[in-house]
């Protein structure tokens, strides 16, 4: 065997380890029972331990110096092994192992602090996860930036200075957007009513078909925070019910069918290798926004889901389609990121990129984190917190460890604009199709473009590829401008 076949043939095990930890991560978030947190964080910290043992393995960098690609695919594993390689060899074990156990231990003490609004038993323990990420950054920056060390595991190649200027020049428009829209003299009614679970749960199943689900490599399962796991041929989704509120399950259902199919759509050539999964968070994020909100909440789509949601729950307090359509966009300075409409999503970004920024640098205390939450959010969207759920413990990531993830969902929305456009000029019929509730001619051009193509391109390289441009914010908040100056009558 050749020392790139050596390689390959220690990564594939290597990948399907990796796929074994995610799986015990995916059940501890779904069914595994609440009283096993200790067990689960000691055999997550142990399934670390051996996969960083064979990340740093010192034969890996034989076998990379002696490598010799065939073509443009053999070098980009090449390339992306190396990568690995030389950030993994600069963690020690003992902290690598270290993060699995407090992080797995900590989304349990989260979940508790956020059901009983109790943010003080959390904080100590995010504390302690926090002194293990930045000394992790410090081991990966090589005396460069903390923040972009930590960044780069979910966006390769990205810094916090390029997305601090995109955040620049998209908030004018966005607060402009926002502030047109919330003055407007039309503003479109709730949703009221009730929405039972199960009917919930089964219309959720209908849209991830409608989606192009593959439920023979997949299921769907109940999260308190919603998430994808798995690639190759078992990648899983979850949702949450609220019975008040059914856009909350559906959307969240859809927004991981996205994610999911990303990585049930590369090509399986690809599995248990660095080429078989999803090139970047921002690119994942781009799946499931699209699939979400331009596909899943345009006027085409969001027809169809009121004549399905009218006969499953027996009428609904909306009078028709068109205003079904204003209420599934309908903005409001609500305090859930997830739950956020497109127009003030990239705004809940902001913050807790800003935020993290400060608590990576050393400059925000977690002890002083809650009330520097509340200072921001009151400022950036005119609404005081009323209770720490809604605050500070509404998301799990940094519970674990997820420092320097939350700019990928700016940027994945981004992305999707870009692709948006381009896959509306490729497909022009696009609505007649959703308007039947099939979304599969989108589907398969973000299969063909995208998806399919797994790790093989740079994540930049890939959309610009799909999209025959130049990445950047025009196309996304140009089709905000055009959506809700439509909705809103301005």
């Amino acid at each position: 065997m050749s020392a790139f076949d050596d390689l390959l043939a220690f990564q594939r095990q290597t990948e399907a380890l990796s796929s074994v930890a995610e799986r015990l991560a995916w059940d501890q978030e779904t069914v595994m029972p609440r009283g096993a947190v200790e067990q689960r964080a000691e055999e997550m910290a142990a399934m670390e331990s051996v996969l960083h043992e064979r990340r740093t393995d010192p034969r890996l960098g034989e076998w990379l110096d002696q490598a010799e690609p065939e073509d443009d695919e053999d070098a980009r594993v090449i390339e992306l092994i190396a990568r690995d390689y030389r950030r993994a060899s600069r963690i020690p074990s003992r902290l690598a192992t270290e993060l699995a156990r407090q992080t797995s231990l900590a989304q349990g003490i989260w979940a508790d602090s956020r059901a009983k609004d109790a943010p003080e038993d959390f904080l100590p323990v995010l504390n302690d996860i926090l002194m293990l990420k930045r000394e992790e950054a410090s081991a990966l920056a090589d005396g460069g930036d903390l923040y972009d060390a930590l960044l780069d595991d979910y966006e390769p190649g990205t810094t916090q200075a390029e997305i601090a200027a995109l955040f620049d020049a998209m908030r004018p428009r966005l607060v402009a957007l926002r502030e047109d829209v919330l003055g407007a003299a039309f503003q479109p009614e709730p949703l009221a009513g009730h929405f039972p679970q199960e009917t919930q749960l089964r219309l959720a199943r209908t849209c991830a078909t409608a989606f192009g689900y593959d439920w023979t490599r997949g299921r769907m399962d109940i999260a308190v925070h919603p998430f994808s796991s798995g690639r190759w041929q078992d990648s899983r989704i979850t949702t949450r019910v609220v019975e008040t509120d059914p856009f909350n399950c559906l959307y969240s259902t859809i927004h991981e069918v996205g994610h999911s199919s990303y990585e049930l759509g590369i090509d399986s050539d690809y599995a248990f290798t660095p080429l078989g999964r999803g090139v970047s968070m921002g690119a994942h994020e781009s799946q499931s926004r699209i699939y979400e909100n331009q596909l899943g909440r345009s006027r085409a789509f969001t027809g169809w889901l009121y004549r399905r949601m009218s006969d499953a729950f027996g009428g609904l307090s909306v009078p028709d389609a068109d205003a079904f359509y204003a209420t599934a966009n309908r903005v409001t300075p609500g305090f859930i990121r997830t739950e956020a409409d497109e127009v003030q999503y990239n705004l809940h970004i902001m913050l807790r990129f800003d935020l993290e920024r400060e608590l990576i640098a050393g400059r925000l205390d977690v002890e002083d984190l809650v009330e520097a939450w509340n200072t921001r959010f009151l400022r950036d969207f005119g609404v005081a917190v009323d209770r720490p759920a809604n605050g500070v413990l509404q998301d799990v990531h940094w519970a674990v460890g997820l420092f320097g993830y939350f700019p990928t969902y700016a940027l994945g929305n981004v992305y999707a604009g870009c692709l948006h456009a381009a896959l509306r000029a490729a497909v022009p019929d696009l609505d007649e199709a959703l308007a039947r509730g099939e979304a599969d001619p989108a589907v398969e051009w973000l299969r063909e473009n995208m998806q399919r193509h797994g790790g093989l391109y740079p994540q930049r390289q890939l959309i610009e590829q799909a999209t025959g441009a130049d990445v950047g914010e025009g196309p996304l908040l140009d089709y905000l401008e055009e959506k809700f100056s439509a909705i809103y009558r301005l």
